[in-house]
């Protein structure tokens, strides 16, 4: 470990920020700040990475490796894993096996992965995370450019006159990206039209907002190329040089008229003419989408309706013009660079191609190279369950909380003869239906590279020693392969050996062939290795670094170099609402959280913000359905059922529900959204439909609510449904319960009593009012707080802030009495529920500083509190708080 600055890369989103990391002498937390260099943020951090430092806590890490039950040695535990797979090759053959990896791997531990299954196991059965969020957007660009090229870079948001965002939450989800964007709305006037059912805080800084009946996209963007050939929008020109299909793509097109869009949208004809004019009269346009447009069971037709529009118009590879993918994990580039996905061989060369199977296989001397594809997440899946694979390798991911259908997923993991988990921790869902734990590094003590959603890739450097026996995942996939026989492969000294094989992969017969050209980097030094600077790609050998963008002279990757329009026919989601299931269910990201938690979680910063899975519903909807705010409400599909917080707000369209992705069952009862979600794929690039499921909710009838503030992590919850998080000090915990676990003593007993040292004299307060079923009790030793719970047969109301806050300090003998009443009295101030997680501002102190200091406006605001002044992301609530206190105050 070094105490020195280290320059690296922050491991959430694809927006690729740079970090400046210095490590504290404990080795487990870290002074971050953003690097003012880096290309991608300029020294901007959103509120997770400006956390990191305190994600690195080895207190629940996997620190050595386990078979089974017992703690056991490398050496056993990679040849047990070389063993099995080999044995289940020999005996059903290769297709009998497979890996499951993710955008959480560098692209180091990619290739050598890839390498392993599709040249030297001759199976395509590798595939990765990032098929349940950018495989539509890699499968459309297939068809229209013959590669999966990005065209643009970041710099096109600040160059454009107008940003369309489809299907994406940028204020939240990447949220540096997004304070770009406002940036050049101040400066210059870019004009923003967000499309998203749901009223996002995206939509704060929108001109205008098409809230769209959901996966409705293909209609409104058939419409969209309608309407520009129509209004002579045509480039005329770029068309007929560089582009071919478009008779086919209007074909489609040309019967939709405003008043059908209206139709399949849902929205005004009006508001669709508004949006319509304003693309067409503005030359440079950038449409950028995410999750709303992949996550869909017509995703790839979406990703080629958006770029229809662009290619009539030529606005495509020029400043400011283009359509834009914007990745959801910090390296699902560099996976799909590498050959991550079960349809891809490395450096962009395609599995169909005879000629690119011939190139990549003489170039790794291998014994076979696949040559059909593999099964894709869904159908892997699907296969562990019906026994068509019977060992599999899982890195770095969570698929029995995230993929869809995830109860199914998880019976199958659980039949399945030999599961191989190598993650940081073993307490996620999946790692616990392994044979074998293997300890991996994490985001700290891993060295290599990834590639942002701009074609940059930056050095992701180790600062911290990994603990115990924890080691790189590139190391452990080489140890086995070598295991396996094929050992002079995979004898790397390290990962600027693979970095520079790799390299000189993208350039073997290229010539301009092939987009992904890195090849410059072919002979790397360890030295130059270990500087190397943030880039983008391409870099052919000889040339030297520059910016780029593709397209706008043409030079497309099909075979007559020209692109392809796609015809889109219109088809709705998969599935539809009925009489049993009226609600169709969204799901995404929230601000703060990252996948399944295992590493925000760890921040009870970050944690503070939403502390609990919850279901976001229209009023008129709640009405209808007799649910209350702060309610637990039951969602259940044809596939499974979660509990949740109730959360009204109209922002929620009507008939649709939201809930986010995070939650687990290590910090959860009853959480796992995707075990309801169904299991509908797109049928080109095999993406999971994670935006529409028919549903239904109905409210948990709970008999009692609790909350709780506990030192240490409670080791049983007597609950039928709870939600556990984080505090600076200690636990904060939700629970509800449909019949009493013994009375409410009893719950006391199980969550905070055991935790009194019997042999240091300890105070418990308590008050009861039995005829109203309601109870408070604290245990209070010395001046430290060793836990409080209250209990109230409706939604428990208790300033949790603040009695999570008494567990940080001295209790003082006023405090005994507050606590009991679940609130500060006095001088004391509660700030009340975390807005700004940046700078740990609560939505009281908002309020206060507008009533008391007149602080009236976001920036005022900013200026007072620094809230909203670091990434932004938390701005449009800050907005919302203001103008409810303005409406509060005027009446």
């Amino acid at each position: 470990m070094t105490t020195d600055v280290t320059r690296t890369t922050c491991p959430y989103c694809g927006v690729g920020c740079g970090v400046l990391a210095r490590p504290a002498p404990d080795g487990q937390s870290a002074e971050i700040s953003g690097d003012p260099e880096h290309p991608a943020n300029f020294g901007r951090l959103c509120s997770k990475g400006s956390a990191l430092g305190e994600t690195l806590s080895h207190d629940d890490r996997l620190l050595f490796p386990r078979i089974g039950e017992r703690r056991a040695t490398w050496t056993e535990a990679l040849d047990l894993v070389a063993e099995r797979f080999g044995q289940t090759i020999a005996s059903h053959g290769p297709d009998s096996v497979a890996l499951y990896v993710s955008g959480q791997l560098l692209s180091e531990d990619y290739y050598v992965a890839n390498k392993l299954m599709k040249g030297y196991i001759g199976s395509a059965n590798i595939d990765t995370n990032s098929r349940l969020c950018m495989a539509s957007s890699v499968a459309g660009h297939k068809r229209a450019f013959g590669a999966d090229t990005v065209p643009g870079t970041y710099r096109d948001f600040e160059d454009a006159d107008l940003v369309v965002l489809v299907g994406s939450n940028l204020a939240w989800c990447h949220p540096v990206l997004y304070q770009r964007l406002m940036t050049a709305r101040e400066q210059r006037g870019t004009r923003i039209v967000v499309i998203d059912p749901r009223q996002t805080a995206t939509c704060e800084g929108a001109d205008l907002h098409l809230p769209l009946n959901p996966g409705s996209d293909v209609a409104l963007f058939n419409g969209l190329l309608a309407h520009l050939i129509a209004d002579g929008r045509t480039d005329v020109a770029y068309v007929g040089a560089h582009t071919a299909g478009l008779g086919e793509a209007m074909k489609v097109a040309e019967s939709s008229s405003l008043d059908v869009v209206a139709h399949a949208t849902g929205l005004a004809a009006e508001t669709i003419a508004q949006f319509y004019a304003l693309f067409a009269r503005t030359e440079r346009v950038v449409t950028a989408y995410s999750q709303g447009v992949n996550q869909s069971s017509a995703g790839t037709d979406k990703v080629n309706a958006i770029i229809n529009c662009h290619l009539v118009t030529g606005r495509i590879g020029r400043p400011g013009m283009g359509p834009f993918s914007v990745t959801g994990q910090p390296n699902a580039m560099g996976g799909r660079e590498t050959g991550g996905l079960a349809n891809m061989l490395a450096a962009h060369m395609d599995l169909a191609d005879a000629g690119h199977r011939r190139i990549v296989q003489g170039f790794w001397n291998s014994p076979a190279i696949a040559s059909t594809p593999g099964l894709k997440a869904v159908d892997m899946f699907r296969a562990v369950a019906d026994g068509r694979i019977k060992a599999i390798w899982i890195i770095s991911t969570n698929p029995v909380a995230s993929l869809p259908e995830a109860d199914t997923v998880r019976a199958g993991l659980k039949a399945c003869p030999f599961v191989v988990v190598s993650d940081v921790t073993a307490q996620t869902d999946t790692a616990r239906c392994a044979h074998v734990l293997l300890p991996a590094s994490a985001w700290g003590e891993k060295d290599g590279t990834v590639t942002n959603s701009e074609r940059r890739i930056s050095r992701q450097r180790a600062f911290l020693t990994a603990p115990a026996e924890a080691r790189p995942d590139w190391w452990q996939i080489a140890e086995v392969a070598k295991r396996m026989g094929f050992g002079s492969a995979f004898d790397y000294g390290g990962p600027a050996d693979i970095f520079a094989e790799y390299a000189a992969l993208t350039g073997a017969e290229n010539s301009g062939s092939r987009d992904l050209d890195i090849s410059a980097h072919a002979a790397i030094t360890a030295q130059a290795y270990r500087d190397l600077a943030p880039f983008q790609w391409p870099q052919p050998a000889g040339q030297p670094q520059s910016e780029s963008r593709f397209f706008a002279n043409g030079g497309f990757y099909t075979p007559d170099r020209r692109a392809r329009f796609v015809a889109t026919p219109f088809r709705s989601p998969q599935q539809h609402v009925s009489a049993r299931y009226p609600l169709i269910l969204n799901t995404g990201r929230i601000r703060d959280q990252w996948h399944t938690m295992t590493r925000t979680g760890k921040s009870a910063r970050l944690m503070s913000h939403i502390a609990e899975p919850f279901i976001e519903l229209h009023p008129d909807d709640a009405t209808r359905l007799g649910l209350s705010s702060a309610d637990i409400a039951e969602v259940e599909s044809a596939h499974g059922r979660a509990l949740l917080r109730v959360s009204i707000t109209d922002r929620q369209p009507r008939g649709s529900v939201f809930a986010p992705i995070h939650w687990t069952d290590e910090l959860a009862s009853h959480a796992r959204i995707d075990a309801v979600v169904g299991a509908a794929t797109d049928p080109v690039s095999g993406q999971p439909e994670l935006k529409h499921t028919a549903v239904a909710v109905r409210r948990f009838d709970a008999q009692w609510f609790g909350f709780a503030v506990l030192r240490q992590r409670p080791t049983v919850i007597p609950a039928d449904y709870y939600a556990l998080a984080r505090s600076k000090a200690g636990w904060r915990l939700e629970l509800a319960g449909t019949t009493w676990p013994g009375g409410a003593d009893c719950l006391f007993r199980e969550l905070i009593g055991h935790q009194i040292d019997a042999t240091r004299p300890a105070d418990v307060l308590s008050y009861s009012d039995a005829a109203n079923s309601r109870h408070r009790f604290a245990a209070v030793e010395g001046d430290r707080l060793i836990g409080a719970l209250y209990i109230s047969p409706v939604p428990v109301e208790v300033s949790r802030t603040w009695a999570a806050s008494l567990l940080e300090t001295e209790v003082t003998p006023s405090d005994r009495m507050r606590l009991l009443a679940g609130r500060p009295g006095g001088a004391t101030r509660d700030k009340g529920t975390l807005v700004c997680a940046c700078y740990e501002v609560g939505a009281n102190e908002i309020r206060d500083a507008a009533t008391r200091l007149g602080c009236l406006s976001v920036e005022a605001i900013g200026q007072t509190l620094k809230a909203g002044t670091n990434c932004g992301s938390c701005r449009a609530e800050i907005r919302r708080i203001l103008e409810a206190t303005h409406l509060a105050r005027t009446g």
